[in-house]
C-alpha cells in the first residue's frame, strides 16, 4: 500500500501562483509514477500532470500546458506541482496519484490522496 498526502492548497487570486506538494509513504521502495488529477464541482475528473518515477518523462493536460510544471522532489517519494498564471477555471480539488506507470485514465491509477482544495478568485 502507498499513502499519499497533499499540501499547499488554498485561496488565491487570478494570475497568482501556487505550489502543491505530495509525499508518499508505505511501499515507497518501488518506483512509482506520480502526478495529479483535479475535479471541479459538477465536472468530470481531469488529468492535470504526471511524471515518471525518475522525473525523466512528464505529461500535462491540455488546459494546463505552459502554466503548470510538475517535478519530482529531492526525495523520490515526493512530487510537486508549480501552478502559475492561475485562472478561476483552475478551481478544483486536486488529488495526488501514484501508479507503476503513467496513464491519463483515472481508473488506472492505483493510489489516490485525499485531495486538497485550490480556489482561484477572479
Amino acid at each position: 500500500q502507498v499513502q499519499l498526502v497533499e499540501s499547499g492548497g488554498g485561496l488565491v487570486q487570478a494570475g497568482d501562483s501556487l505550489r502543491l506538494s505530495c509525499a508518499a509513504s508505505g511501499r515507497t521502495s518501488l518506483d512509482y509514477a506520480m502526478g495529479w488529477f483535479r475535479q471541479a464541482p459538477g465536472k468530470e475528473r481531469e488529468f492535470v500532470a504526471a511524471a515518471s518515477w525518475n522525473g525523466g518523462s512528464k505529461y500535462y493536460g491540455d488546459s494546463v500546458k505552459g502554466r503548470f510544471t510538475i517535478s519530482r522532489g529531492a526525495a523520490k517519494n515526493t512530487i510537486n506541482l508549480q501552478m502559475n498564471s492561475l485562472i478561476p477555471e483552475d478551481t478544483a480539488v486536486y488529488s495526488c496519484i501514484a501508479n507503476p506507470s503513467v496513464t491519463t485514465d483515472p481508473s488506472r491509477w492505483a493510489y489516490w490522496g485525499q485531495g486538497i482544495q485550490v480556489t482561484v478568485s477572479s
